[in-house]
């Protein structure tokens, strides 16, 4: 979250006038548009009128104590107090709480949440606000929690095995590598001996008296805020704050709410950490300031905010260059300056994931980067692209300063109670860049450097896997790159900026019919290639355009042996460029344009996802002609490519979770000739043939006529057709029409159950599955859809909330029709092994429950509830139109669906979901267990 908080300082929208000039001394003003306050008591509220989404408000309780202030007796107690807020209440006794807000549409874990940290306690809980009986319970849930958590010797006995399946989930090689450093990145602080989750010891045996202590201690008004923001009246809003929150009283002899520093230190610090289970090479560069950070309070300290985030937006292009380069140092790079661990600790952090054997490679790299600012700083160039950068993004959440989510407001607000963070607004906050960034010269950032970069109070953590023939750095080697002469660092060269996307004349097709379809809202406009373009406009965003592009053919098409040679290069296809461009060429002719198009190959079809700003759609549209006609042909890039994806995906089977995934769907797939593996391997990069995917590629998207292309978004009529015309006509086209073929491969049919060891944590999943091939039916797919979400819940109160047995549990439903009819339902769940089969045998019986007797109308209730809550926010999103008119053009369905998702949704009854469950819960099944490895 530390990175979000630029962000959302810049997102919360007020209406500021500007005055003629920013003085620097002139304090940051506070949105006027948002409600605070603070009561007699101390509880300090923030509320603002939001109607992004409609009909709905985002309430959230934020305590400034967290796990920092346990004693040493409570470790894990701040978050086990979390947990408790939902077992039971004054008002909501037991499990009242989440059965009521699920009867009201809020989901337990996507919707209603919480979560724990170092220094605050955060209560989220989003309801609908056109119902004054959910307003005022909203606000009861919110106050038991602050003051009326009901805690029980019983339910917190329950809840001790949900916490500690919890932690187990935590367990495995990061943990174990970041017991190993912590100390030294958080050298002789508190916070290194208070991670939230605490100590298994304390949570097995702890006394009740322990929590109902802390509880006593910081859950006080003086320490709380409350935050609503949504579609309400900010007065009523106000006046509930009052009325639940003005009788509570802070303790008398109240507890000192402490802060801690983290200690400063002469030496430089060297962790190498290594784990048999670990997953990812990853290099970590922390220079720590010495003093607490400085509050942003007046115009010059916005001023240096934004001179900082210039230098970490310039350095970190250089970084991907570097990333795009022939022989990449790393799969990724990047530098920023801002928080480390602790709340009172900032600092300047590189960072870098790297092949295992690259390590000090990388270190090198991040090191030398820093070193040739210092010596040569940035360059008048880049310092312009990084000011258009930072003012063509600000432009954009400017331009929908209307539309912004709730949610990014409440965030905003909740930084503002925690520390202080500014929450000016987006026009303050646009209009002053516009005023400063001008001023701002590449000498007054060249110089921050200095202030970054140090010889001491310094960390550098190396974490990765653990090889036998792997030789692991030393702690010399580590410190001499740090410490290596900048005497042979040269300055950095700014290439020449392209000055188009294309190379190529375009010689414009043309618009042939037009159609419009009233219901929808859609335009639909035939070209002279066959091509047909459907665009919808929209005022959900005013700075949003979206694009898919779709054709029915795909790899299936493909023989076996040619899918396996291109299976894995497919993705390289894109990292060459077009137009003769390389990716740093278009990167950096694209700074301060907003807009992206990326082409896929799938197993049915082929196409493009994209984005723009209806100011820069054009520029999408010219990306897309040139990966029709224009894709570069570069092994340079694909070698490149292939390094960063070896170093990504080298070790993540080593990680047990992926490595029961691989060794199960290879179980399930042995006999489909096509399947490779999840990941590539030496033996499937030694097979890939780049140059094959390369002509497999523009044999796939050789006939644009066979493509739809759907567009949702603030469009312009005359601009799209204007673009349609010259950049989607003009694309070379066939007369021929492909289809999505079935190549016949299933995974392996019957009952079955594989058992997969590996790991060494006392850790288990369990998974579930339910397949097969059956006649697609719309009835049945949304039955399924429920019968999924009803099972979550029925499976969550038993597993977890009665048998204490998991921390989280799923089941999800679904049925496709593209190339052939198939059903799919799965439940999955992490456990103890101890428990798995217990735990296994628990769920299939709540399966049985509802194949004998159906769903408890409750819960179908429940169901609806929450896609009607969905569907009512779904539909005001470009996202949800795009996605939906894709997959009927897919499907071969009606897309005019769409307007009847909540009458689908009524009709649907619990006979239905029964009779899914006894069609396709009693068929065959494939039971899945990781389980830890045999130890001697």
């Amino acid at each position: 979250m530390r990175n979000l908080r630029l962000w959302l300082f810049l997102l919360a929208a007020p209406v500021v006038a500007m005055a003629q000039g920013p003085k620097g001394t002139d304090p940051i003003p506070f949105d006027p548009n948002v409600k605070t306050g603070k009561l007699k008591n101390g509880l300090t509220y923030y509320i603002r009128k939001n109607d992004k989404p409609e009909d709905k408000v985002d309430l959230r309780l934020v305590i400034n104590a967290g796990s920092i202030l346990e004693n040493d007796d409570q470790q894990g107690l701040a978050h086990f107090m979390e947990h408790m807020c939902f077992n039971g209440t004054k008002r909501f006794p037991k499990n009242a709480l989440i059965d009521y807000l699920q009867s009201i549409g809020v989901k337990f874990g996507q919707h209603l949440n919480a979560y724990t940290g170092f220094d605050e306690t955060v209560y989220f809980l989003p309801i609908p606000s056109d119902d004054k009986e959910k307003l005022e319970k909203g606000f009861q849930i919110i106050e038991d929690w602050a003051f009326n958590t009901v805690l029980t010797p019983e339910e917190i006995d329950k809840e001790r095995g949900v916490v500690l399946e919890e932690y187990r989930l935590g367990l495995g090689a990061d943990d174990r590598m970041e017991k190993r450093f912590m100390p030294k990145m958080l050298y002789k602080s508190h916070y290194k001996d208070r991670m939230p989750i605490g100590k298994k010891e304390i949570l097995e045996n702890f006394t009740y008296d322990k929590l109902k202590n802390f509880y006593k201690d910081w859950y006080r008004p003086d320490l709380m805020s409350v935050i609503v923001v949504g579609d309400i009246d900010v007065a009523e809003m106000e006046q509930k704050i009052k009325d639940h929150f003005s009788s509570y009283k802070n303790p008398k002899n109240e507890r000192e709410r402490k802060y801690f520093d983290v200690p400063n230190h002469e030496q430089t610090f060297v962790a190498i950490e290594s784990d048999k289970e670990a997953s990812f090479s990853q290099v970590q560069l922390v220079y720590k300031d010495y003093t607490e950070p400085k509050k942003m309070v007046t115009i010059n300290d916005f001023n240096d905010n934004l001179k900082r985030g210039l230098f970490s937006t310039m350095l970190n292009n250089r970084l991907e260059e570097l990333v795009n380069s022939a022989n990449p140092p790393f799969t990724y790079g990047y530098s920023y300056y801002g928080d480390t661990w602790a709340r009172t600790k900032k600092g300047y952090q590189s960072f870098a994931m790297a092949s295992e054997e690259k390590q000090l490679d990388a270190l090198k790299v991040l090191v030398e980067e820093n070193l040739r600012v210092k010596k040569y700083g940035f360059t008048a160039s880049e310092l312009e692209r990084a000011k258009t950068e930072y003012l063509a993004r600000m432009e954009r959440a400017y331009n929908d300063r209307g539309k912004t989510e709730s949610e990014n407001f409440v965030w905003s607000y909740q930084s503002h109670f925690l520390e202080n963070e500014p929450a000016p607004g987006i026009e303050w906050t646009y209009k002053t860049m516009q005023q400063l960034l001008p001023a701002i010269k590449v000498e007054d950032i060249n110089g921050l450097i200095n202030t970054y970069i140090k010889d001491d109070n310094r960390v550098v953590v190396f974490t990765g896997p653990e090889k036998e023939n792997l030789k692991k750095p030393t702690e010399q080697e580590v410190l001499a790159v740090l410490n290596m002469s900048d005497a042979d660092i040269t300055p950095y060269k700014d290439a020449e900026v392209a000055s188009g996307l294309l190379r190529k004349e375009v010689k414009p097709g043309s618009i042939t019919k037009k159609e419009n379809n009233a219901k929808l809202g859609t335009t639909t406009l035939t070209l002279s290639n066959g091509a047909r373009v459907t665009y919808k406009k929209t005022d959900f965003k005013n700075d949003e355009v979206l694009l898919s592009a779709v054709s029915f053919g795909g790899s299936n098409l493909y023989s076996n042996e040619d899918y396996k040679k291109v299976q894995f290069a497919n993705g390289a296809l894109a990292e060459a460029g077009f137009s003769g461009l390389k990716l740093n060429d278009i990167n950096k002719f694209m700074t301060g344009k907003i807009a992206y198009v990326s082409p896929y190959i799938g197993g049915i079809n082929e196409g493009f996802s994209g984005s723009s700003t209806p100011k820069d759609m054009e520029y999408m549209f010219q990306m897309l002609h040139a990966y029709f006609t224009d894709l570069n042909y570069d092994n340079e890039a694909y070698e490149s490519y292939k390094q960063k994806q070896s170093a990504f995906f080298g070790n993540l089977a080593s990680q047990p979770e992926v490595y029961f995934q691989q060794e199960v769907f290879g179980f399930l797939l042995k006999d489909n000739p096509r399947f490779n593996g999840i990941f590539p391997d030496e033996k499937s990069w030694a097979e890939t043939d780049y140059k094959l995917a390369y002509e497999k590629y523009k044999e796939r998207f050789a006939n644009a006529g066979d493509f739809e292309f759907f567009f949702v978004g603030n469009i312009d009529d005359k601009a799209i057709e204007d673009f349609s015309a010259k950049y989607i006509a003009s694309l070379p086209s066939a007369n021929t029409k492909e289809k999505a073929v079935d190549n016949g491969y299933r995974m392996l049919s019957g009952s079955h159950k594989k058992v997969v060891n590996k790991g060494t944590d006392p850790k288990s999943t369990v998974m579930i599955r339910y397949y097969g091939d059956a006649p697609y039916s719309p009835k049945e797919d949304l039955a399924l859809q429920a019968l999924g979400e009803i099972l979550t819940i029925k499976l969550t109160e038993q597993l977890r909330e009665k048998e204490s047995g998991v921390y989280g549990i799923g089941a999800r439903g679904s049925m496709g029709k593209v190339p052939y009819g198939s059903y799919s339902f799965s439940i999955s769940f992490p456990c103890g092994p101890e428990n798995a089969e217990k735990l296994t045998e628990s769920a299939l019986k709540e399966v049985q429950k509802i194949v004998d007797n159906g769903p408890d109308e409750k819960d179908l209730s429940k169901f609806k509830e929450a896609e009607f809550l969905e569907y009512k926010k779904s539909i005001k999103e470009n996202k949800y139109w795009l996605n939906y008119l894709n997959e009927a053009y897919l499907n071969g369905t009606n897309p005019e669906n769409i307007l009847k998702v909540e009458e689908r949704v009524t009709a649907l009854t619990a006979k239905d979901v029964q009779e899914v469950a006894k069609k396709y819960l009693t068929k065959d099944k494939v039971i899945a267990m990781l389980m830890p490895e045999q130890q001697n």
